[in-house]
C-alpha cells in the first residue's frame, strides 16, 4: 500500500503549518516553495484539508492558511483520510466486501488486522509528536 502523492503532500503542508504556530497564516506560495509542492496542487489539498475542518483559509493582502485545531489534535489519519478518503488494504477489508469468498477466506483476518493496525497508529500519531519526536 502506498499513500497518494497528494496525501504525503497534504502530511508534509499540514506539518509545516504545525511547525508555524496557530497564530500565524502562511501564504500558499510559500507553502508551495517551502515543501516542493506544485502550487495548482497545494490549492486543491488546501481546498480539501480546510473542507474537512483541518484547515482555515483567508484571502487578500493579509490572508493565507492556518491550522484549524492545535497541532495535539489532529492526527496523521484525518489529514491522509481528507486527501485520499477512508484507508482499505484491500476491497475484502470494507463493510461492503465485494469478495467471492466472503469470511471463509483464509486472507482476510491477515487484511483486518494489518489494516486495524495501520489505522491505530496512524491515528495515535498526532502533529504535535511529530514535530517533537522523543
Amino acid at each position: 500500500m502506498q499513500i497518494t502523492r497528494q496525501a504525503d503532500y497534504a502530511v508534509r503542508a499540514v506539518l509545516y503549518l504545525s511547525r508555524m504556530g496557530n497564530s500565524q497564516r502562511a501564504a500558499t506560495s510559500t507553502v508551495a516553495k517551502e515543501q516542493n509542492i506544485p502550487p495548482s496542487f497545494l490549492a486543491k489539498i488546501i481546498s480539501q484539508l480546510s473542507i474537512a475542518g483541518l484547515l482555515h483559509t483567508s484571502r487578500g493582502a493579509r490572508g493565507g492558511v492556518t491550522l484549524a485545531r492545535e497541532p495535539k489534535e489532529i492526527t496523521l489519519l484525518e489529514v491522509i483520510e481528507a486527501i485520499d478518503g477512508p484507508i482499505q488494504l484491500n476491497e475484502c477489508v470494507g463493510e461492503n466486501s465485494t469478495c467471492n469468498f466472503d469470511h471463509d477466506c483464509p486472507l482476510r483476518p491477515v487484511w483486518c488486522d494489518a489494516q486495524e493496525e495501520l489505522v491505530k497508529r496512524l491515528r495515535g500519531t498526532n502533529f504535535e509528536q511529530l514535530m517533537n519526536p522523543a
